[in-house]
């Protein structure tokens, strides 16, 4: 089945003027003719639009498996990461440690998205670098969660034995997406 898109000015294809939702509802699109526009009222809004109040969530708490101990000795648990910005993946690039070790790359990126952690005035690079390394993999799988919202995966079906499977989309190493 071929889709084309209305463009303004032309008619659209199919079985009438104005059917372009799923349900057929007749939906505006234009100067109506004279018996169409009496046919039906004006629709009501559609029911998949997002609902009055949704606010995109941007921070999203954790809790470390051990914690981060900091020189005091005190142990920091409880935090809050940001979503990733496309700023926050390209800056590390430039950084001179990330360069001479691409593996320090998850280290720089992290403390640019952890906003908290426990009662730590700042967390930055040389916070995550002191975490233990369970601490280190958890925030890892953590921020592909917040920041790849289910969308790194999808399903495909083998051409030869038409099985159904899951293939990976995204880098496997964050910062690559």
């Amino acid at each position: 089945m071929r889709r084309t898109t209305a463009r303004p000015g032309s008619v659209p294809a199919g079985p009438g003027p104005g059917l372009g939702t799923a349900q057929g509802t007749p939906v505006p699109d234009g100067p109506a003719e004279p018996e169409l526009a009496s046919a039906a009222p004006a629709p009501a809004p559609a029911a998949s639009a997002a609902p009055a109040g949704q606010v995109l969530r941007t921070e999203f708490p954790f809790e470390l498996p051990r914690g981060y101990v900091d020189d005091s000795g005190t142990v920091h648990r409880h935090g809050v990461m940001r979503l990733a910005t496309a700023r926050d993946e390209l800056i590390p690039l430039r950084d001179v440690r990330v360069q001479e070790n691409p593996a320090y790359l998850s280290v720089v990126l992290l403390g640019r998205v952890i906003t908290r952690l426990g009662t730590l005035p700042m967390v930055h690079d040389g916070v995550v670098e002191n975490m233990f390394a369970s601490d280190l993999a958890f925030l890892q799988d953590f921020y592909r969660q917040v920041n790849a919202e289910g969308h790194t995966r999808a399903g495909v079906t083998c051409p030869h034995c038409e099985q159904p499977f899951e293939v990976e989309l995204g880098g496997s190493r964050l910062g690559e997406s």
